[in-house]
């Protein structure tokens, strides 16, 4: 779900999710491509979890490997849709799915995927809700791509702002409660 989310954004043409930017960005500024490079960037947010006391999980190492790999899957069988209502249309349904996909594998409790064991991390580190701590991880990873050269679009910016509420909103109607309430 999550990748095919992310795929629906890159095809939409409207802008990638941040962490698409990011990576695309450090594709620009070293060999990687932007796969090995989303790869790479999520083993070392793994790190930050570090102070945090995170644990990983099973979910947590196919997470990162696998979103990548459901990208170019989902890319292979998805068309480009023609028009700027059915575009727009998949950057909304991309932002759908990746929360929604996000709330699964958050509340299967097999380990959150490296961003949002960070996520989650700081919002019980820090008592703040998943929204904001996420909606700011997410500004920050779109900040950091600009400036190594990834482009952005009206997308990525819907994409930043509504992740986390849409995570948020996903984890409290699978779980039936808020996650740090889990």
């Amino acid at each position: 779900m999550f990748g095919t989310g992310e795929a629906m954004l890159v095809s939409s043409e409207l802008g990638n999710s941040p962490w698409t930017v990011l990576a695309e960005g450090v594709a620009v500024q070293t060999p990687l491509a932007i796969g090995a490079a989303t790869v790479g960037i999520s083993f070392l947010v793994l790190l930050g979890w570090i102070p945090l006391r995170q644990r990983p999980g099973l979910g947590t190492i196919l997470n990162a490997i696998v979103i990548g790999v459901a990208i170019d899957v989902s890319l292979a069988w998805l068309s480009e849709p023609s028009g700027l209502l059915p575009r727009y249309a998949f950057v909304a349904g991309g932002i759908a799915l990746v929360g929604i996909g996000s709330g699964l594998y958050l509340t299967c409790f097999l380990g959150p995927g490296p961003r949002d064991g960070l996520m989650t991390g700081i919002s019980r580190r820090r008592g703040l809700s998943l929204r904001v701590v996420r909606t700011g991880i997410e500004l920050t990873a779109l900040t950091t791509g600009v400036i190594l050269g990834g482009t952005v679009g009206i997308g990525t910016l819907a994409f930043a702002v509504l992740i986390g509420p849409s995570v948020q909103a996903a984890v409290a109607a699978l779980a039936g409660r808020p996650l740090h309430e889990l």
